[in-house]
């Protein structure tokens, strides 16, 4: 018998085609995008901003960001190639604390070069007082866990992701 790989066990050849159309320039549109919230003038939608990084400091123009927010039970997916500064934007409902864990987002990277995709969280910098309860935030080392948490500007939050190198991105085994 020959075992074959399937899409959850490597990124392509589905990743282009089937999950990020627009990035390129396929004539469907994704059954996701990235706008988890409307209108996005409501008080409680925010918009993150980010970058993925490799080892060497460049950005990866070809990655591709799902976020999910449990508390609104909604997804986001965004290709970072689709920016023309290959960033990843979402529009979405800012979570609020459930269960005793601080407000965050989790977040899915897939891209070129992995064979498993790798798991993190959003966590917000004005949300100080409970990220300093959150159990699983306090369960990274104290010098790692800003490489969570993302920085609060006048147009939303940037979050910027490093797959590799000194400022490498803390990511989860699930």
């Amino acid at each position: 018998m020959v075992m074959l790989q399937t899409p959850s066990q490597t990124v392509g050849p589905y990743f282009a085609y089937g999950l990020t159309p627009e990035q390129y320039l396929y004539d469907f549109k994704s059954l996701s995008n990235n706008e988890l919230a409307k209108p996005l003038n409501e008080a409680n939608v925010v918009t993150v901003v980010g970058k993925v990084f490799d080892g060497n400091g460049d950005v990866i123009p070809d990655a591709m960001i799902e976020i999910w927010d449990t508390q609104h039970q909604r997804f986001g997916r965004f290709g970072t190639g689709t920016d023309p500064q290959n960033r990843f934007i979402f529009h979405t409902f800012k979570p609020t604390s459930v269960g005793g864990q601080a407000p965050h987002l989790s977040v899915i990277v897939f891209m070129r070069g992995q064979l498993i995709h790798s798991y993190t969280r959003i966590y917000f910098e004005d949300e100080e007082e409970l990220n300093a309860q959150d159990e699983i935030l306090n369960a990274v080392p104290a010098d790692r866990r800003n490489t969570l948490i993302a920085s609060k500007n006048a147009a939303g939050y940037e979050f910027n992701i490093y797959m590799q190198g000194e400022n490498e991105t803390v990511f989860f085994e699930i």
